[in-house]
């Protein structure tokens, strides 16, 4: 129940000049409602849908069927309308000569600023989109006239032939005057860098829309992958310059287990604790602890991950054998949310966005974040293959230092909401803006009924601990994912987990890492002694029969 897991805590559109051959084959392939799906899709993705039009568009929006080009233009549209409603009222210096919806907009900007001076002073200063942008959010009435403009605004983007990614956004305060020269040495410039759309990489995706790769004279291409399977895969082909990974995933891959063996270095971590189990509504009332998921249909992402272990961990924890008491499945998360609906899932613990998504679409409710399994956890990293780095060693350095600068960045809770609106989009994580918000803000509600804020719901750190790895390969073990004689715990952390490269670079950039390598790592049911590893596996199978 996440209540006792939790405790207390409780622009305007820029055109340029298209062929008419252009022209006619948008026409011809779009769909008449001005949604972003082809005509022929139109049935399918219309059923269930509501009937007034307003609601319709919005339900659309949220979908992803509008072109992030298409809100952007229309939110331009409705911005300069307020202002120019505000003006006009202001410059009369009374409403009784305005019109019904001038008197309405007046008042919802009023009411936001607080005043009406305040309200002047928003909606033409600084800050002003983000004013108008909170108004269009809490209005009902400026809502409905900005769902109207999206749809003309998406009629607009088809006929011109309109790109659908937005325009690049002014670079954060950040990264403005750096230099954007690659560091001397670097072997190649352009890179690709596979991911999968989920918070966790958040450090390696915003670092491409906010400037961090520019500022070290790189220009890297985000690489959409499906599945964790997917990345090692083509990792393994050497498709690709790095890759967002999974923390455990460089220590299987290196060993060859469940693939062919293959040297991967982690070189940062990219988020610690961002994950969470999520339980079909069916279920509501009726799961309060580990024991409550006995017969479950539970999804991890890959077995070797995190997320696989500390479930595990959880589940034996709390009276049940994982192998026997439950079914484990391998979801990719971008199938989740539909897996869940079509009720193939009864549970499962995945990246934070999946999870408050399965909340947002009410399909699921939260049981349990992972910070309450174990404060601190690794995740996801950032790693590339030995054989890469060996030919591009000073890339390699200047890509990691690019990664680690930006988890810096994201580490701070004043950088999240940006960091939210900047990673939201189609190219990224495809997310709608107020579900990554309650993620990465810590303000979330469960499902349940509750509210929480919770700021260190997911962090990013970036120092890759080497105790990590020796839990990591400990539980590999515990569970028949890795053979005892492979289990040379040393040699994997110091070999496969770079955290004295990770450990220079945040120094050069002014950050303060730890000087050690290793720490006891503090569990909900245990601690793990790095020292111990061996000794840490038979007392929990002592402990817990399993």
């Amino acid at each position: 129940m996440v209540a006792s897991a939790i405790g207390n805590n409780s622009i305007s559109a820029q055109t340029s000049d298209y062929s008419v051959a252009q022209i006619n084959n948008n026409l011809w392939n779009a769909c008449p409602c001005g949604a972003d799906h082809n005509a022929d899709q139109h049935q399918s993705v219309m059923e269930g849908m509501p009937t007034d039009p307003v609601e319709l568009v919005n339900d659309l929006m949220r979908m992803g069927h509008y072109s992030d080009r298409a809100q952007l233009m229309a939110q331009s549209w409705e911005t300069n309308a307020m202002k120019a409603d505000l003006w006009q009222l202001l410059e009369q210096g009374s409403l009784s000569h305005a019109s019904e919806s001038q008197k309405r907009i007046c008042y919802d900007l009023i009411k936001m600023a607080g005043g009406v001076e305040e309200a002047f002073n928003a909606a033409f200063g600084p800050q002003a989109q983000e004013f108008f942008t909170d108004t269009l959010q809490s209005s009902t009435f400026r809502r409905r006239e900005f769902l109207i403009k999206v749809a003309a605004a998406a009629a607009v983007v088809t006929l011109t032939g309109c790109p659908s990614t937005p325009p690049p956004e002014t670079p954060s305060k950040a990264t403005t005057n750096t230099p954007n020269t690659p560091p001397a040495g670097v072997e190649k410039t352009n890179l690709k860098v596979g991911f999968l759309p989920i918070t966790c990489a958040t450090p390696i995706i915003m670092s491409e829309p906010l400037g961090f790769y520019t500022k070290y004279g790189l220009k890297v291409e985000l690489v959409k992958m499906p599945s964790w399977a997917a990345i090692r895969d083509s990792a393994i082909a050497g498709e690709l310059d790095a890759y967002h990974m999974l923390s455990p995933m460089p220590i299987s891959m290196s060993l060859g287990l469940g693939s062919t063996a293959f040297p991967i270095k982690l070189a940062s971590i990219e988020n610690i604790n961002g994950q969470s189990i999520s339980v079909a509504n069916q279920h509501l009332g009726k799961v309060k602890e580990a024991k409550d998921f006995k017969g479950f249909s539970i999804g991890v992402p890959f077995a070797f991950s995190m997320h696989n272990l500390l479930l595990r961990y959880y589940l034996a924890a709390g009276g049940l054998d994982p192998d026997k008491d439950v079914q484990i499945q391998v979801i990719p998360p971008p199938d989740a949310i539909a897996k869940m609906t079509a009720g193939q899932l009864d549970a499962f613990l995945l990246p934070d966005n999946v999870v408050q998504r399965s909340v947002f679409n009410k399909i699921g409710f939260i049981h349990l974040l992972t910070k309450d399994i174990w404060a601190g956890h690794p995740c996801c990293a950032f790693a590339a293959s030995q054989k890469w780095i060996d030919t591009n060693p000073n890339t390699y350095r200047a890509i990691n230092k690019a990664i680690i600068d930006g988890a810096g960045y994201a580490n701070d809770p004043k950088h999240r909401e940006e960091i939210a609106k900047a990673i939201a989009g189609k190219n990224y994580l495809n997310q709608p803006e107020p579900v990554l918000k309650a993620v990465l803000t810590g303000k979330f509600e469960d499902g349940q009924g509750n509210t929480f804020d919770i700021p260190d719901r997911v962090g990013f750190d970036p120092y890759p601990w080497k105790s990590f790895a020796k839990w990591i390969s400990s539980q590999f073990v515990r569970w028949d994912l890795m053979p005892k004689d492979k289990a040379d715990y040393k040699t994997i952390a110091e070999q496969i987990y770079q955290t004295d490269l990770a450990r220079e670079l945040a120094k050069e950039l002014g950050q303060t890492p730890p000087t050690e390598t290793e720490r006891i790592e503090k569990l909900k049911y245990d601690s793990f002694d790095p020292a111990k590893p061996e000794a840490y596996i038979e007392e929990q199978i002592k402990q817990f029969k399993v």
